[in-house]
């Protein structure tokens, strides 16, 4: 029988998987053995033995499926019988979703309206019909809670209730006399206190904008935690932040100071400095400019200076109301900060080299003010280096972790404004040229100067993630004023954030932000209410037992602006 035209597309197949399906039908339809397979197709024959086993052992794909993507969906497969469980006895939408997270398999909405409709079951309520006993506050807008107004049963469910585990940090840094110390000003309605309270518990939780309280406006329970009967709108946060000056601010952390080094989380011998530029994406041309390191050139930005101990990484300073002009002057306003707010001038500034002038290291020696920073690797720089005789140079091994240990270094002498500093030019960085770091310290060995500059380069990471977790890139406001409030509240967020993870052990001393609000303040919970106070219980999670074990459910505090209510923690099972 003659072959139709086209039929040498199937006797001589060219596509790879072809081949194999007709190189395996002729072997098990047609009863082929290897050999002759393997001679018809222009296999070996231990090809086609190898097909044989591999197609047996299902190991072989040989047609695309017509569904693409994957398919499985392992997260939906795993939480589609709790999911089903749950809607079946009524629950609601967000009830699902806190259980599937406490579960350890979180579904978004969307995910878990699809599973409902796959089962055939109605479409999900927002939310469940409060229960009788729940408390509801009557008040359609931000008041202070007087004595008469605090509910003495009841309860409120919340999913910020984790950010009440920060309370005992505010009560031992004694938050309510730093903002006295700083002469905040307060309105006919609300206090200092109040209003200061609620953009600290926006930064607490990692909420980026203060517009953003719009999304949590509702949680009775933060405006409890500000004393508070809900949170104040954006427009009351806002212009309360324009009322505030530079003076308030830095009275706020002259004050901190003293009690930052009582909780031990500064040194107080040695500071890393920076300046980091706070992007506007707006069209207000009042903002100068400044060069953005993300962006890689120069835009309109507020201009922010921080300083942050060198031993325990705690930020302690913050300036964002400067001028271009007043740039190369912020190291020794720093300075004149530190001596009034701990009596004696800092021992050691370790900066870069765009944080200041040459006449200012003049005068930082002059007030026998210790630094290290780098010197700009200019031409002339670079061709005195390239002629030291070999002889100059001195192999170091640095004690630290990580590649770039051995070095090699070069000590010179550099003649800035008349004086003389010490120069050192050092190799092996990882950099294509010689680093030159350039100090005062003449009694410090060439390894510890390097050293001490190299804890810089990491605690550089440490700064970034700071300014991630408070969201300092959000700029909160185009008038430089408003945003040094946002950076000096930032500078207390991550002190009230250390001191709380030096009460928990397993190795949260030196945990970021980021993680100990995934960790702890993440999470949702319920306040209830008793005559004499609020009890704050926290759902169970994965990172609960590191609670237990500091005590927290042992614990009771007064809290002067509950109307001295006491406040207790449990932690009741899922």
């Amino acid at each position: 029988m003659a072959s139709r035209s086209g039929a040498e597309l199937f006797a001589r197949p060219t596509e790879p998987n072809q081949r194999r399906y007709e190189a395996l039908r002729c072997y098990f339809v047609e009863g082929a053995s290897a050999e002759q397979v393997a001679q018809r197709f222009g296999y070996t024959r231990a090809t086609v033995e190898t097909l044989v086993r591999d197609y047996r052992a299902s190991r072989l794909e040989l047609f695309a499926s017509s569904r693409p993507g994957p398919r499985t969906e392992p997260k939906k497969d795993s939480a589609r019988t709790l999911t089903l469980a749950l809607r079946r006895e009524g629950r609601s939408l967000a009830e699902i979703t806190r259980a599937l997270v406490a579960a350890g398999t979180p579904l978004g909405r969307t995910a878990i309206w699809e599973l409902v409709r796959e089962e055939g079951l109605g479409r999900l309520p927002l939310e469940a019909v409060p229960a009788a006993g729940t408390l509801t506050v009557p008040a359609p807008k931000a008041q202070r809670l007087g004595p008469g107004d605090w509910p003495v049963s009841g309860s409120v469910a919340s999913e910020h209730a984790g950010l009440f585990l920060l309370l005992p940090e505010l009560l031992e840094l004694d938050v309510p006399a730093l903002l006295t110390a700083g002469g905040y000003p307060g309105t006919r309605q609300l206090t200092a206190l109040n209003s200061l309270l609620a953009i600290l518990a926006l930064k607490l939780y990692e909420r980026r904008r203060r517009s953003h309280v719009y999304d949590v406006v509702h949680d009775r329970a933060l405006g409890v935690f500000c004393g508070l009967s809900v949170l104040p709108k954006r427009s009351h946060l806002s212009g309360y932040s324009y009322r505030t000056t530079r003076a308030h601010n830095q009275a706020l952390l002259e004050a901190l100071v003293p009690q930052q080094k009582a909780c031990g989380l500064i040194d107080g011998e040695s500071f890393n400095l920076d300046f980091h530029a706070i992007m506007s994406f707006g069209e207000d041309q009042i903002l100068e400019e400044h060069y953005v390191p993300s962006r890689s050139q120069r835009t309109r930005s507020v201009l922010s200076f921080f300083a942050q101990d060198a031993k325990h990484a705690t930020l302690c300073y913050s300036n964002a109301d400067i001028a271009k002009a007043d740039q190369a002057h912020q190291i020794i306003r720093f300075c004149e900060f530190w001596q009034r707010s701990s009596g004696q001038k800092p021992r050691l500034l370790v900066f870069d080299s765009t944080l200041t002038t040459h006449t200012e290291l003049v005068e930082l020696d002059d007030r026998e003010i210790g630094f290290i920073t780098l010197r700009r690797r200019g031409a002339t720089l670079m061709d005195q280096v390239a002629k030291l005789p070999d002889d100059a140079w001195s192999p170091v091994r640095l004690e630290r972790p990580g590649k770039h240990r051995d070095v090699t270094v070069a000590e010179m002498t550099a003649t800035i404004a008349k004086r003389e500093f010490r120069q050192l030019a050092v190799t092996g960085l990882g950099r294509d040229q010689p680093t030159l770091l350039l100090t005062n310290q003449r009694e410090r060995s060439a390894k510890q100067l390097i050293e001490r500059y190299a804890k810089r380069w990491a605690i550089e990471n440490k700064l970034a993630a700071q300014i991630r977790a408070f969201h300092l890139d959000a700029l909160s406001s185009q008038v430089p004023l408003a945003v040094d409030l946002d950076t000096t509240l930032s500078v207390l967020c991550d002190t009230i954030y250390r001191t709380f993870a030096l009460r928990l052990h397993n190795g949260y001393q030196t945990a970021t932000p980021d993680t100990i609000f995934r960790h702890f303040i993440e999470g949702p919970g319920e306040l209830q209410f008793t005559p004499n106070g609020v009890n704050v219980a926290l759902r169970a999670r994965a990172h609960t037992p590191v609670l237990l074990d500091a005590d927290y459910h042992e614990r009771t505090h007064t809290i002067p602006w509950w109307d001295r209510r006491q406040l207790s923690y449990s932690f009741p099972p899922a």
